[in-house]
């Protein structure tokens, strides 16, 4: 039977170590601060809620979250995650996910605004409001609509604070701006949470991960081949340490062994390791004269 409860209740005193959510997150390649920040977050509030049950004090959760990192580096993913764990231990009680970005909360006249933002705050009752980019609502200026997004927000999280978990994230260095932007916002959201970037070994993990979810597997040439492009791609940009940039680059080698495996499949039938294996030839651009990406 399920507790249900607000944050300034009192918690379940515990959830199976190895629970889908906990399982999810252990599965995850790298991310090691992230899935130990993650683990306090769970003990943090188990224990808690053993201090409640024995009249100890304890200060109401506050489990508002700021997530900084480069795009591709697994903040959404977390969040998803994280909405699933705060429903395993109760907190949540309907642990789902609701993304948007300025687009989604800011209007184009006066009262627009707030009308989206109040109607993403209502769609994520009960789980998790990721707002990505979430500096690009104070952009605009004084005058911009964006301001009056975050203004809605704040109330929200005060008027509403026991019916959902707001996560704003975004680049290290802006999402610090951002906070700085408005005075009462730090304040509100007591966690913080870096996502570093994949290491290149990482970035490999993550690529046999994806092969291996759609029934394909490397030769071992092309794997070698592939580490080292992963290894000269990654610091070349921000979006070059990600699970982003495997799962293109992936996507476009199996574009490649499509091509090849219909010209020979002309030939002769092909056969299951034919259309499981990418070989080296599907790593080359050929507009390039061989050169590898």
């Amino acid at each position: 039977m399920t507790i249900r409860f607000t944050f300034d209740e009192a918690v379940p005193s515990g959830i199976p170590e190895e629970s889908g959510a906990l399982k999810q997150l252990k599965d995850l390649v790298g991310l090691h601060p992230v899935k130990a920040f993650i683990k306090e977050i769970q003990a943090m509030t188990l224990i808690r809620g053993q201090r409640l049950e024995k009249n100890l004090a304890a200060q109401p959760l506050v489990l508002h979250m700021v997530f900084s990192g480069n795009p591709g580096s697994g903040k959404s993913t977390v969040a998803r995650i994280m909405a699933s764990l705060f429903l395993e231990m109760g907190i949540l009680h309907k642990g789902h996910l609701v993304e948007c970005e300025r687009a989604d909360l800011v209007g184009e006249y006066v009262g627009h605004t707030a009308q989206k933002t109040r109607a993403m705050v209502h769609k994520a009752a009960g789980g998790v409001l990721f707002i990505d980019e979430a500096y690009s609502l104070m952009r605009g200026g004084e005058k911009d609509f964006g301001k009056e997004a975050v203004d809605v927000l704040v109330k929200a999280m005060e008027d509403r604070r026991n019916e959902f978990v707001l996560v704003l994230a975004g680049y290290k260095i802006e999402m610090e701006e951002f906070l700085r932007s408005n005075p009462g916002l730090r304040s509100r959201f007591p966690l913080h949470l870096d996502f570093p970037d994949y290491s290149a070994r990482e970035l490999m993990r993550i690529a046999d991960v994806f092969l291996k979810q759609r029934d394909y597997v490397f030769h071992p040439l092309a794997r070698e081949a592939f580490a080292k492009i992963l290894e000269k791609k990654r610091g070349e940009t921000c979006y070059a340490g990600n699970a982003r940039l495997v799962r293109n680059l992936i996507e476009r080698c199996i574009r490649r062994q499509a091509v090849r495996l219909l010209a020979q499949s002309r030939i002769r039938p092909l056969s299951r390791e034919d259309l499981t294996l990418i070989l080296l030839q599907d790593l080359e651009d050929k507009s390039e004269k061989n050169i590898f990406w």
